[in-house]
């Protein structure tokens, strides 16, 4: 279905996607990043710090408040805060259906006074409620940044289409919202936020590698996970039917998908001089780390390998990573704050993760996805993995190469933004 362009709903401000001009008395724009969904997987936390990065680089003339969920802690509140000088605040709260009542005085302050809403990246456009009724509320235009998208209802592809601009974070969103008629102004490829991280905590990521025998260089990272994350374990919660159906198939697929892993952990120790470190990405990959990797790996393996008994942060994983040789496994996160920091990275992926992986292809990394649902693929994760450690050049200049596309995508992200705000 096709459709014109046009105001989402018939209560909106007329003309509420027009940028607005900066006036010779206005000192500096307010920009409202909504963003932060939850604090149990270091790469959801890399969103917020990756689109705040950008935020810093493309628009320094601005003022940024995050809008962040209920989840948003003090203890990921303090890492941003020391790190982002532009960062003038944190809100939470939620808009009304019709748009006229806000549920925080904080919030609906900033709402009035703001300039522009950016939607920060995500698993999907993952506010649009949120987003949508604030546009509703108040008249501000709005863009997003770094997407997955897998299709939506006619409510809000035409909702879609109003904003300044989209970039998916992978072409087969890009492509979906084509399909369906979706026709803001500017819909383009663009990266995952959490590629522009640059948060560091070395004094915690030497500390660790010191305690454990790792030498800077000479060990490589590997992530295990399930196919669907058992947050109702992580927050404690009942669990669902939908949560039994999808733990029994995670539980089914755990050896097909993991074991994998063992065998190029296997490699990597064997074959090479280096160590290996299980870290995770969520906190269930925790404990599946040491179930499915470490416990099952051959005494004279295990000598060589340190599995990450605790849950970390993301500072902390990327000084972390930026010490090692590399990174594989099954997570998305992880690599993209490998690459974004110049660390070579291979992408395992499943068909629940959505099209998110396919975004190594778009950034040329197609040799380093590999697809666990295709069976002729799997015997191809050792050799790539030795080969990313071994050709340590060529791994680097790899890296360069997707490191220049994801710039320049970057680059023009940050081109809409200026635009749309007229700066």
């Amino acid at each position: 279905m096709r459709f014109s362009r046009r105001v989402f709903l018939s209560g909106m401000v007329a003309g509420c996607c027009t940028p607005r001009l900066w006036g010779a008395t206005r000192k500096r724009p307010k920009i409202l990043l909504r963003s932060s969904w939850q604090m149990v997987n270091i790469g959801d936390i890399a969103h917020t710090p990756g689109v705040l990065t950008l935020l810093e680089r493309y628009v320094p003339e601005a003022d940024v408040i995050l809008w962040a969920s209920s989840e948003h802690s003090e203890e990921v509140a303090q890492m941003e805060k020391k790190r982002f000088r532009n960062l003038k605040g944190v809100v939470k709260g939620r808009v009304s259906n019709d748009g006229k009542e806000v549920s925080s005085e904080d919030l609906k302050k900033v709402l009035d006074e703001c300039d522009f809403l950016l939607h920060g990246s995500g698993a999907s456009f993952v506010d649009y409620w949120g987003i949508s009724r604030a546009v509703r509320r108040t008249g501000k235009p709005y863009g997003v940044w770094g997407i997955t998208y897998s299709g939506s209802d006619v409510r809000q592809q035409e909702f879609m289409s109003t904003a300044q601009f989209i970039f998916f974070r992978d072409s087969v969103s890009l492509g979906v919202a084509r399909e369906e008629g979706i026709a803001a102004p500017i819909m383009e490829f663009g990266p995952d936020g959490a590629f522009a991280v640059d948060l560091r905590n070395d004094a915690a990521a030497e500390r660790f590698l010191a305690q454990h025998g790792l030498e800077s260089g000479k060990f490589v990272c590997v992530i295990p996970r399930y196919r669907y994350t058992p947050y109702w374990q992580i927050r404690n919660k009942p669990m669902t039917d939908q949560d039994r159906e999808r733990w029994a198939w995670s539980q089914k697929m755990k050896e097909h998908d993991n074991a994998p892993l063992r065998k190029a952990i296997e490699a990597v120790v064997r074959e090479t001089d280096c160590q290996v470190l299980i870290c995770p990405e969520d906190k269930s990959q925790v404990a599946l780390g040491k179930e499915i990797l470490y416990d099952l790996l051959p005494e004279d393996i295990q000598k060589r390998v340190v599995w990450r008994d605790s849950y970390w942060l993301t500072d902390e994983a990327v000084s972390t990573y930026i010490r090692s040789a590399g990174l594989f496994g099954l997570e998305m996160h992880s690599p993209i704050m490998c690459i974004g920091n110049g660390v070579p990275a291979i992408v395992c992926r499943f068909e629940e993760q959505t099209s998110k992986g396919l975004m190594w292809r778009d950034i040329g990394l197609g040799e380093w996805l590999f697809d666990m649902d295709q069976e002729e693929e799997i015997p191809k994760i050792t050799p790539a993995v030795l080969d990313m450690v071994q050709n340590r050049e060529a791994s680097l200049e790899k890296v360069r190469k997707a490191q220049t596309i994801v710039r320049q995508r970057q680059d023009r992200m940050g081109e809409a933004l200026r635009k749309s705000l007229q700066i």
